[in-house]
């Protein structure tokens, strides 16, 4: 296979069998392990869900998980329908927590791009069926009821009407033995396990209508009347499915759009072998040293060095960065970033579980699998409020039984539909996806979904200073010339002189000044290479002259060179060049600010956000970076414990605080602070311990992100009220019999469907516009 047909191969996959789901290789691609404090090996598995309905279905997952022997804890996001099951994997297996899902009723698939690709299809051609019949049989049943509504008084036969209201009865049977079969089945699940679902209401309201309804069709007259209502079930069911069905399309659209980006891996590489010839192998055998050529428009299948070939790399997952990097040899590539310029060839340094893709992947599948604090608050509501309705509904019924006995039944069926509390259930969990995935793709992952609501209120942020609000590397940020410097030939020339003879050292000073070779290394000739530690380096060139890279007494031993000559007090770090005993240079260097910290600084001073910086280093050099930066303190040589303590006295002052860092010193003071933020380049430990993972390493984002945390909390109010004006205002319209069945129907669905259209605004517009 060529390239070009391996690049465009497309990739299938099948979600595996349940009796396959216990195998170690398919486990490893939806479970992790680990150990407890008593030794056992626990496993944390990833799955996807499917025929959840309302909030409600999530606990009812929840409560059938922890029900299997072993299972140590399980948690359910019901709006991003995934589940993160932790369990003794000496006790159980991954496919009895498959099983125990459906025979609750519903269905799950490990969290991999095949098996939830197959979960969302399936889901998608039942919602359509049911969907389908719902709208087809109340069409026909309509036509059947249209003679009643529009003949005058006398008009219509007695046998006639009788006649089309048994057909209708008849179309009215698969509508809810097939279409309103989630609902029924909802309920059920509920009730069986001693709590009221969202369904509950709407099973009962359809299946009081229907029996009054056929009571009136077969004996006109009785005790139900002689009014059928069998268009208005039909309507109902229809308006309550196609609200379902939008919402399964939205929710999809976003999990194929975080699915897409993240199962970019390829399944199969190039491998090149030890006589340049290539094999074509899995990408799961891919080892560490290994070289692969990627093809144009392939992924990186792992985490390595460039070997051959410049490209320009997609790292629009990796780093929230739209715009392509170039890549040269010897640079870095991470998995899941597109090759998009030219082939090129790579050494392998970390594959699967060690790649910074799948450290991605595991905390989007940690993310969207909690049920944030709102959320939880809505369901604690949703119950009693539940519990009310159905005495609502009962009073109501029995009120108008002495009113007028005929719409009784009606009234408690319109009163059921109308306050199903299906847009208070979605008002918090949809606001909180949309915005989770709104700054996914801005590159700031979060970890725990609670803390977007802290982040909001944040009014004191600590951040670190190298890594964080500086590269963490340093780079020459000025040159001074000295006068025997003009007899030397070109200040350039010379820059890359001092550049190839640092390159010879390890020292990190002298590592900062080779990142600015541009030439080859051959380019000088240099000979007789000596490294002096803690003084420089001393080397020959071709001439024979004698040149020295190092400290400014190393290098002007024999000649003494003022300060002043290079402008006063030294900006940072200094390395000097000099030759035959005659200082030519000296290279100031300094850590590089990362780009748009400056604006983003602004950004969160303009917002009310107090910025205090917090290092390691001597309080002066923290001192000019918090001037530069115009920030409002900064405290320098500090230990973590110190750092610790200045940050509990600002909560004790009763501020809620956020911590910003990357080094291994930062994981206790994130650990304490309010909400705590890592950088994407940092240490493991410190982004284990984060809320939140900056993985664009760019501030600004976190400028961003707590913007969007706001938004996402007006949205949820507006959520909340506009829940809550609904039902004030239909509820007593139901009460007094002036809102039919089928509007009832009708209103609740538009209501799901505003909550939710009102949520995705937080996706569609990116961070940069909140």
């Amino acid at each position: 296979m060529t390239e070009a047909a391996l690049a465009a191969a497309p990739v299938r996959a099948a979600a595996p069998p349940l009796a396959l789901l216990d195998d170690p290789l398919e486990l490893r691609g939806f479970t992790s392990f680990s150990a407890d404090a008593a030794g056992r090996q626990v496993a944390e598995s990833a799955l996807a869900l499917g025929g959840l309905h309302c909030g409600s279905c999530a606990g009812l997952i929840e409560q059938a998980l922890r029900g299997v022997p072993g299972v140590l804890s399980a948690s359910v996001n019901g709006a991003a329908q995934r589940a993160t099951v932790r369990w003794d994997a000496g006790r159980t297996r991954a496919s009895d927590l498959v099983a125990a899902v459906q025979r609750a009723g519903y269905t799950a698939a490990p969290d991999t791009a095949a098996g939830a690709r197959a979960q969302r299809q399936a889901e998608r051609r039942s919602a359509t069926w049911r969907l389908f019949v719902a709208a087809f049989c109340s069409m026909q049943i309509m036509m059947m009821a249209a003679p009643a509504y529009f003949a005058g008084p006398g008009e219509l036969a007695p046998d006639l009407k009788q006649l089309l209201d048994w057909a209708s009865w008849l179309l009215t049977l698969p509508v809810l033995w097939f279409s309103a079969l989630p609902f029924f089945s909802g309920a059920w699940r509920a009730l069986r396990q001693g709590r009221i679902g969202m369904d509950l209401p709407v099973s009962i309201g359809v299946a009081v209508a229907f029996v009054a309804s056929s009571g009136a069709a077969f004996q006109p007259g009785g005790v139900f009347g002689h009014e059928v209502y069998f268009d208005s079930i039909a309507m109902f069911i229809s308006f309550l499915l196609g609200g379902r069905w939008l919402e399964m399309a939205a929710r999809h659209r976003a999990a194929e759009s975080l699915e897409t980006t993240l199962g970019q891996l390829p399944a199969s590489v190039l491998r090149v072998r030890a006589d340049g010839s290539t094999e074509t192998v899995s990408a799961q055998r891919v080892a560490p040293g290994d070289v692969l050529r990627v093809p144009t428009g392939q992924a990186f299948a792992a985490d390595g060095v460039l070997t051959r070939g410049s490209t320009q790399a997609d790292e629009a997952l990796l780093t929230g960065e739209s715009r392509p990097v170039p890549k040269q040899p010897g640079d870095a590539v991470v998995a899941g970033s597109l090759n998009l310029q030219a082939p090129v060839e790579m050494r392998v340094e970390r594959v699967g579980a060690d790649t910074r893709h799948e450290a991605i992947v595991a905390l989007m599948r940690q993310a969207l699998s909690q049920r944030p604090t709102l959320a939880r608050a809505a369901d604690r509501w949703a119950g009693p409020f539940l519990a009310v309705v159905l005495l609502l509904a009962a009073g109501a019924a029995l009120a108008w039984w002495f009113i007028e006995p005929e719409r009784a039944v009606w009234v408690a069926v319109s009163v059921l539909i109308v306050t199903c509390p299906c847009a208070l259930s979605l008002a918090a969990p949809s606001a909180v996806l949309a915005a989770t995935g709104a700054l996914a793709r801005r590159g700031v992952l979060m970890r725990r979904l609670d803390a977007l609501e802290a982040l909001a209120s944040v009014r004191q942020l600590f951040v670190d200073k190298t890594g964080t609000l500086t590269e963490g590397q340093l780079r020459c940020s000025a040159v001074h010339w000295q006068q025997a410097a003009r007899h030397f030939g070109p200040a350039e020339a010379l820059h890359q002189r001092a550049a190839l003879l640092a390159g010879w050292s390890s020292h990190p000073l002298s590592c900062a000044l080779a990142a600015d070779a541009q030439a080859p290394d051959a380019a000088f000739g240099w000979q007789a290479i000596q490294e002096e530690p803690g003084r420089g380096l001393q080397a020959r060139d071709a001439q024979g002259r004698t040149w020295r890279l190092g400290s400014q007494a190393f290098v002007s031993a024999a000649e003494a060179v003022p300060l002043s000559t290079v402008g006063g007090a030294p900006e940072g770090p200094q390395v000097w060049l000099g030759c035959e005993g005659r200082a030519l240079a000296c290279f100031v260097l300094a850590e590089q600010l990362r780009p748009g910290t400056a604006e983003a600084a602004r950004q969160l001073q303009a917002d009310g956000v107090r910025i205090t910086l917090l290092s390691g280093d001597s309080p002066e050099r923290a001192a000019a970076l918090a001037t530069r930066l115009k920030l409002d303190g900064a405290h320098g040589g500090l230990q973590p414990q110190d750092k610790l303590a200045l940050l509990r006295r600002a909560q004790q002052g009763g501020q809620r605080v956020a911590m910003l860092g990357d080094g291994i010193n930062d994981a206790p003071v994130l650990a304490q602070a309010d909400v705590s933020l890592a950088m994407g380049e940092g240490a493991l430990v410190t982004r284990s311990h984060a809320d939140a993972v900056v993985v664009s390493n760019r501030l600004a984002d976190v400028a961003d992100a707590r913007r969007l945390a706001q938004r996402m909390l007006r949205v949820v109010r507006q959520n909340m009220v506009w829940a809550g004006v609904y039902n004030a205002a239909c509820v007593p319209l139901a009460l007094a019999g002036l809102l039919p069945p089928w509007a009832s129907g009708l209103g609740m669905a538009i209501s799901s469907l505003v909550v939710i259209g009102n949520s995705l605004r937080l996706a569609r517009h990116s961070s940069r516009q909140v």
